[in-house]
């Protein structure tokens, strides 16, 4: 995991610091983007070995930002996994669907969420 270098998408203070923190425990280099456009310059200018993506973002949100990784071949492999406040059996499976290679609804169990990061990143 120290090799991982992490893009976290989140415009809430407290959830970028939750997340930053539990990273962090990990030893996993990590940027932070309160927005999906600056993620988006991020994604495509670092090379990051997955993405944490909110759902709720002012203006590009986690969904936008999902098909515009998928729809760019520089970014096309790198997996994103969701996050949301707004949990509900159906958002959870459309995000699957979408292709979010997982889903975390807040607040994150931080052993539950590291276990899924590992499998998604060596699993593929």
């Amino acid at each position: 995991m120290q090799d991982w270098y992490v893009l976290v998408i989140e415009d809430d203070p407290d959830g970028q610091e939750v997340v930053a923190r539990i990273l962090r425990h990990q030893n996993i280099r990590y940027d932070v983007a309160a927005t999906g456009e600056e993620a988006l310059a991020l994604a495509q200018s670092n090379p990051y070995t997955l993405a944490i993506v909110d759902l709720a973002l002012p203006g590009l949100d986690g969904w936008g930002f999902l098909s515009a990784i998928q729809d760019d071949p520089a970014t096309s492999g790198m997996p994103c996994v969701a996050v949301t406040a707004f949990h509900s059996p159906d958002v959870a499976i459309k995000a699957i669907e979408m292709g979010f290679m997982a889903y975390f609804p807040k607040p994150i169990d931080a052993t539950g969420f590291i276990r899924e990061l590992e499998r998604i990143v060596t699993t593929g």
